[in-house]
């Protein structure tokens, strides 16, 4: 099969290559899916699990790319709750060989149902950014409607989801981000944007919320936004400035099948929009994937047509 790998980590996304490898082998409880579409996050060749299997032991070349949507095509032992055939949209295990390649092997329980009427290519852009948003809001940061929750990154993949999840709940929503994304974030169903860089928004007062996708800096000085009793929750990494009478928590997302169907239905009846910007084949990916142009929406590697 094709499939784009990566070998040197020192040279980062120019050392993604595409090459025949062989097709992947479906262990116990696995799935083989012919992928349809895959997705990729810059920030997943920094990850130790990219060079090194759950031992340790190196396991280059491999191949990146941890979101997918496709078809199954060939159930390991022990399998259940999948058909072959059966259209469907997941997250690939991090310390496995990932979905920029025309199989991937899944665990069967990391993947969930693709209803016929939504795109590959939307579907594969929202398995990372929609558990992210969900966990991030709901599991650890306990959001309730009538609550203020702030979202940083307000108009990225992961933020314009969370945007879009916390005004449904119910919650007062504000998002930052750059002063050309304040019509995207507003539209979006945010109540409020503020331009990090020439607003002054620490002084936009205490929020029940804050939900930071960007570190450094940014999370540094978001955690005296938070009232007493609320949350500072961040993906970019563990925080070291904490609320004086909050919580502050880093997590990783996990693999969830039943929100993933949850997230689907959302697409499904126009609750939920998630921002495609671009779309490449399999041999475009090197270099779609290392561009610096900034795409209004995530790129999506297109490998198979239905």
């Amino acid at each position: 099969m094709r499939a784009i790998t990566v070998r040197d980590r020192e040279a980062g996304i120019a050392g993604l290559t595409l090459e025949d490898l062989a097709p992947p082998h479906a262990a116990e409880n696995d799935v083989i899916v012919r992928v349809h579409a895959a997705g990729f996050t810059r920030g997943e060749l920094d990850w130790p699990a990219t060079w090194t299997d759950r031992s340790g032991r190196d396991r280059t070349p491999s191949v990146p790319g941890h979101e997918v949507s496709g078809v199954v095509t060939e159930l390991g032992y022990g399998t259940t709750g999948l058909t072959v055939g059966q259209r469907v949209f997941g997250l690939t295990d991090w310390t496995r060989d990932g979905a920029l390649a025309e199989y991937v092997a899944v665990e069967a329980r990391n993947l969930a149902p693709l209803p016929a009427d939504v795109d590959h290519a939307v579907a594969a852009a929202l398995p990372v950014s929609g558990l992210t948003a969900w966990q991030a809001l709901f599991d650890h940061a306990r959001l309730a409607t009538g609550q203020t929750v702030l979202i940083h990154g307000a108009a990225g993949a992961v933020g314009s989801i969370a945007v879009q999840l916390a005004h449904e709940a119910g919650a007062h929503v504000i998002g930052t981000g750059r002063s050309a994304d304040r019509d995207t974030v507003l539209g979006l169903g945010a109540h409020e944007f503020l331009d990090l860089e020439a607003d002054r928004w620490e002084e936009t007062g205490r929020v029940d919320v804050v939900f930071d996708v960007i570190g450094g800096d940014v999370l540094d000085r978001s955690a005296a936004l938070v009232r007493a009793g609320g949350t500072l929750v961040t993906i970019a990494h563990p925080p070291t400035v904490r609320p004086d009478d909050g919580r502050a928590l880093f997590f990783v997302v996990e693999p969830d099948r039943d929100r993933l169907a949850d997230l689907a239905e959302r697409l499904l009846d126009g609750r939920l929009r998630v921002r495609v910007g671009a779309v490449r084949t399999l041999t475009e990916a090197p270099g779609a994937l290392a561009s610096r142009e900034r795409v209004p929406g995530r790129t999506i590697i297109r490998v198979a047509e239905d």
